[in-house]
């Protein structure tokens, strides 16, 4: 069941001089999420993925184009109903945006104090959420005393105060360290199984997207420029602009001055295959490599996870009889798509 759709969506703003043109920020975009699932936004600054959350929580009414959630279209609500629809969704920010002045505890009560909730069951709640988020003994701490992935965590409970259906994540890892990094996002990843969540992702690292996200959307210039399940996508990139993003957690195929230091590096035949979950296998390769009698090293890349599927390409350097290398490349590549990058013997 889609829960967030965008259709034709277009926000642009009044020109930044007298005279200009208007500043288009989303351009023509659609957009649908189904409930339970993560979806990953990625994009460069400017590409819109901000604004998008905005107008989905309805912080930005679209210039033009339908905003739905649940079916229902957001764009003209009253502010009474905004609110409503505000407190079924829930935001976590990129510097926490924390009370100072607040302890834990209070940071967290605050969307229910304001919501109205009885004082008992706010204390219930709370206890709840800090135990979730693995910071029962920290109630009585403030921002101040605590670490970033801390104060982080502190932000996702208050976020999932109300019981939100939806939770938006704006570069939430951007200010923290890789291990804090991914510590949150498992959390986030278990706000979404255990509690079954929609959340929606808004970030610059693919990394992110690679971790917690079934879907990634990519965006440039305000436009989707590309979308799909997140294996789909980082196995096999098809604009510019995403094969940027997946080079960097992906290796690439070797290829000019990479590809010439490996040559000087390593002698012999440098070939590459590229394994990909349900088509071909590393062992597949090897095995036929080595059924020929040819000797072979991994020199350039390696097999990643992509949500428990894999992909990769893998470089060899083969060494042998020129026969045999060619007889062992043709029955590996049976197996695997080659790459031949350096003809060698």
């Amino acid at each position: 069941m889609t829960l967030i759709r965008l259709t034709g969506v277009t926000k642009s703003y009044p020109p930044s001089t007298k005279g200009g043109d208007p500043v288009v920020a989303v351009d023509d975009v659609d957009l649908e999420i189904a409930a339970g699932t993560v979806c990953g936004i990625v994009g460069y600054s400017g590409a819109g993925k901000s604004t998008v959350l905005r107008l989905v929580n309805a912080l930005e009414s679209p210039t033009s184009g339908r905003v739905e959630i649940d079916g229902r279209d957001i764009t003209g609500l009253r502010e009474r109903d905004l609110r409503t629809l505000r407190g079924d969704i829930g935001m976590i920010f990129q510097q926490f945006n924390l009370f100072d002045s607040r302890t834990v505890a209070g940071n967290v009560a605050y969307p229910l104090e304001v919501a109205g909730t009885p004082r008992p069951e706010i204390k219930t709640r709370v206890a709840e959420l800090l135990d979730f988020v693995g910071l029962g003994g920290k109630a009585r701490n403030y921002p101040e005393q605590l670490s970033g992935g801390q104060r982080q965590r502190v932000g996702i409970a208050r976020a999932l105060a109300t019981s939100p259906r939806i939770l938006l994540a704006d570069e939430a890892t951007s200010a923290l360290d890789p291990d804090t990094t991914q510590e949150v996002l498992a959390l986030l990843k278990r706000v979404n199984t255990e509690l079954g969540i929609t959340i929606l992702v808004i970030t610059h690292e693919m990394e992110v997207v690679r971790a917690i996200a079934d879907r990634v959307v990519v965006m440039e210039h305000g436009r989707i420029i590309e979308s799909g399940e997140v294996f789909d996508v980082l196995s096999a990139p098809q604009q510019p602009a995403t094969q940027r993003f997946v080079a960097s957690i992906i290796d690439e195929v070797p290829a000019g001055e990479k590809l010439a230091a490996l040559r000087v590096r390593h002698p012999g035949r440098l070939v590459t295959f590229t394994i990909r979950d349900g088509e071909s296998t590393q062992a597949e390769v090897f095995a036929a490599l080595s059924s020929h009698g040819v000797r072979f090293e991994l020199i350039h890349g390696g097999i990643n996870d992509i949500r428990g599927r894999v992909f990769g390409h893998l470089t060899l350097a083969l060494s042998g009889e020129t026969d045999a290398v060619d007889r062992a490349i043709a029955a590996a590549s049976a197996h695997a798509p080659l790459i031949e990058e350096d003809s060698r013997g």
